[in-house]
């Protein structure tokens, strides 16, 4: 059974619920990582700050190690940390935050076999389960904004929304969007939740 993993953390909501999970489960998070690109040193997909990232970890009380990273060279840097992680931190396992997508979960699976850990989704769930998922985030008393949506599928004036109850209701009147956003339909950062030990 896993006992110590690394978590792969964006600062959103999937990666926040994530966490939750595993605590429940009695599973230390041992640290987490967040993969940011080189050039701009933002986040991978969210296109956050590596600040707001560094002001979670300090509240959650967890640390948080970044991935400089490229296309060219994603899964190897990755690879190369989750070794880092598990000489520093004794970790047997790689949380991730993925929840039905397949193609995912093998490259997950790939990174953390190429490490030596096992990869663990403590979010893993049919695809219909998603709305129950987003319920639950909202009823746990998680706090999150939009961040960035993919305008294709949503309205960019949703960036800045709150991601509770009416969000919940608005989000399912769209067709073929995941109410998770589990396709990139839209990213969140986290500001309260149950996971955090210091306030805002």
């Amino acid at each position: 059974m896993i006992k110590k993993v690394a978590l792969s953390f964006s600062g959103g909501k999937d990666s926040c619920l994530a966490l939750y999970y595993l605590q429940k489960q009695d599973v230390q998070v041992a640290c987490m990582l967040t993969t940011a690109w080189k050039g701009n040193q933002k986040t991978v997909a969210h296109d956050e700050k590596r600040e707001r990232i560094v002001r979670q970890a300090d509240r959650l009380e967890i640390p948080v190690h970044f991935i400089k990273t490229d296309f060219s060279t994603y899964s190897e840097d990755f690879v190369y940390r989750i070794k880092d992680m598990k000489r520093r931190y004794g970790i047997d396992g790689m949380a991730f935050g993925d929840i039905y997508l397949e193609g995912h979960r093998e490259w997950g699976e790939q990174v953390a076999a190429e490490a030596g850990v096992e990869a663990v989704y403590p979010l893993w769930s049919d695809e219909k389960e998603v709305l129950g998922l987003l319920r639950e985030f909202v009823a746990l008393g998680f706090q999150a904004e939009v961040v960035k949506v993919d305008a294709e599928k949503l309205p960019e004036s949703w960036v800045g929304r709150h991601v509770d109850d009416t969000f919940v209701a608005d989000i399912l009147t769209y067709r073929d969007v995941c109410p998770m956003g589990e396709s990139g339909e839209y990213h969140t950062y986290v500001v309260d939740g149950p996971i955090f030990r210091r306030r805002p």
